[in-house]
């Protein structure tokens, strides 16, 4: 953490928007200029200001493009930074101010960091007190009381505050100051999302299981060993166009001899000789000797002599020829191991007259659900129930993944029925994936058959949807519990799971594919805790990626998923984002 001392009193006031901070420091500074203290404000905006009115001379001249655009006059003076990438963080602000003309600084916001401040609270606001995830707080004002030792003054006493902030001038021991990271704002017991799958990934292991397969049935799946090309290719030197072929010693001639001609899969059988030329097919392999093809375009066949008209372009030695071994040399690497076979390649495997290709065996994944109110769809619905929508979502996620689904289907609430399941798992897969019950333990018996049966940790993941998570080993196969909320379980398997999945079949430092779009509307978040909002991106008229939310954000409203195409993530160190904020997508539609 980077730490900068201010020279005089720092303190802020933390508080939840509407609580009326700046109402209450515009109230308190003049009576703390009465007393005779100098005070600077800090103020946090989340949103975009202006400092000036639109027409006037300094408004236009920055909007013009300046970069930094200062105003002075005989009373004050201000300079203005345009900062579109980064922030500034609060120890370079408080380096902004001239500190020796200064008995004090207040600051309104940044209430991550690790400052002494004073919490705002206000009953009708109805939001939670934050000294108690804050051991910066060191007094409160509030118009009620709080479980706390710490100093409370009403907030609507202005003098008693003013007193209190008075006494913390003059008594106050400046410490240095942290800026906020993902760590100083994370609760204490629960991990991060990347604390999370760094830990899963730390005990996932790839798996070694090669299968030769024919190439049709290798499509989508992972190159297990290195292919090496058996052959050149291209094998011979050929013709990149129509045209014909000379011998670049020839250039200098005005016409040609027209000896013969090559077909595609044909070929001239004698050395070209001095002045001779013959008429040449795209892909057709280079008489010996020859060595430069004149496009079709540029000549002009007489008979059996040929010309060709210079004024369309000059003649090159070695133009318009591929030579042997161009695209792959015989033994080269034609597609690595750890590579998936797509279209491009399963065609570049045809071209070197390969007919089988030896992939990582696809992962079976045993999957089931958990709970006596869970009933599979087709039923007539029982009172009380829910038809199970996550198994048929997980379904979707791991074949689209490549893998081979063993679904157990819906497991009863039974310590019996559950330990028979993960016996039965862990024998038939490479990894295993519940959803329900088992991933928060609520049952007794469910921690305890976990525990017989294998290692299993119970964490509480700080993020939303999806806090829930159960994750170890089964019989030594790995073993997820996910929530069971239908939108917990799909956004905690692109989050946990998949990264595991990738890891198991053979990746190579595999990372989801992520943009960074402009927020088109408000985004709200809560400090220190990564959210997940279902989004919709798309370009905007002036060519920029845009993104706004999709509906509700119930955890347990699918549709949302359905009518999303992307994730959008706020950070936990991000409170919210306002229009025109940048943040991060994760793309839906080619992993769902």
């Amino acid at each position: 953490m980077t730490q900068i001392n201010a020279s005089v009193p720092l303190l802020g006031f933390a508080a939840f928007s509407g609580t009326g901070k700046t109402t209450l420091l515009e109230a308190m500074l003049p009576k703390l200029v009465k007393r005779g203290l100098r005070v600077a404000v800090i103020k946090h905006a989340h949103h975009n200001f202006d400092l000036d009115e639109p027409g006037k001379d300094s408004y236009r001249l920055r909007k013009a493009g300046a970069s930094q655009m200062l105003i002075s006059s005989r009373y004050r003076r201000a300079l203005i930074s345009e900062t579109p990438t980064t922030e500034a963080t609060l120890p370079y602000l408080i380096n902004q101010l001239d500190q020796t003309q200064l008995d004090l600084i207040l600051v309104e916001g940044f209430k991550s960091l690790d400052f002494p401040k004073i919490e705002l609270h206000r009953q009708v606001i109805n939001k939670p007190w934050l000294f108690q995830d804050d051991n910066n707080i060191i007094a409160i004002a509030s118009d009620i009381k709080a479980d706390t030792t710490l100093p409370q003054i009403s907030i609507d006493d202005l003098e008693q505050l003013t007193d209190f902030v008075v006494q913390y001038s003059s008594q106050s021991q400046h410490q240095p100051i942290k800026t906020a990271s993902c760590d100083d704002v994370q609760p204490q017991g629960l991990l991060s999302v990347e604390q999370g799958r760094q830990r899963i990934l730390t005990q996932i292991k790839t798996i070694d299981n090669p299968l030769t397969v024919e190439l049709k049935h290798a499509l989508g799946h992972i190159v297990h060993t290195d292919i090496l090309s058996p052959v050149n290719v291209p094998q011979h030197t050929n013709s990149a166009m129509d045209g014909y072929a000379i011998r670049g010693a020839d250039i200098d001639l005005s016409s040609y001899t027209v000896v013969g001609q090559v077909l595609a899969g044909h070929h001239y059988p004698h050395p070209l000789q001095a002045g001779e030329a013959v008429r040449i097919m795209t892909g057709a392999p280079v008489p010996q000797a020859a060595d430069t093809v004149i496009m079709r375009e540029q000549a002009h066949q007489d008979g059996d002599t040929v010309t060709f008209n210079l004024a369309m372009g000059a003649i090159k030695a070695g133009q318009n020829v591929r030579l042997a071994g161009e695209d792959l040399a015989i033994d080269q690497v034609a597609v690595a191991k750890g590579q998936t076979i797509t279209a491009p390649e399963l065609g570049m495997v045809a071209s070197l007259g390969l007919n089988e290709i030896t992939i990582n065996t696809p992962l079976r994944v045993a999957i089931f659900s958990t709970g006596d109110e869970v009933q599979a769809p087709g039923e007539a619905q029982r009172q009380n129930c829910i038809y199970d929508s996550n198994r048929y979502s997980l379904f979707a996620l791991l074949t689209h993944l490549g893998c081979e689904v063993v679904d157990l289907g819906i497991i009863e609430d039974s310590e019996t029925a559950l330990e028979a399941t993960l016996n039965q798992a862990s024998q038939q897969a490479d990894m295993i994936l519940s959803s329900g019950g088992v991933s928060v333990g609520d049952a007794d018996y469910i921690k305890t058959i976990l525990d017989k049966l294998g290692e299993i940790n119970f964490w509480r993941i700080n993020m939303r949807p999806g806090r829930p998570l159960a994750f170890g080993h089964i019989n030594d196969i790995p073993f997820f519990g996910l929530p069971g909320n239908p939108v917990a379980v799909m956004v905690t398997f692109l989050q946990f799971v998949e990264p595991a999945i990738r890891k198991q079949q053979g990746y190579q430092d595999w990372q989801p594919q992520t943009y960074t779009a402009i927020a088109a509307e408000p985004l709200r978040s809560r400090l220190g805790r990564t959210e997940y909002l279902r989004g919709y991106f798309k370009w905007d008229a002036n060519g920029r990626l845009t993104v706004k939310t999709i509906g509700s954000q119930g955890s347990g409203i699918l549709r949302s998923m359905s009518e999303a195409n992307c994730l959008i993530e706020i950070p936990p160190q991000q409170e919210y984002a306002q229009i025109g904020d940048n943040v991060s997508v994760i793309p839906l539609e080619v992993r769902l």
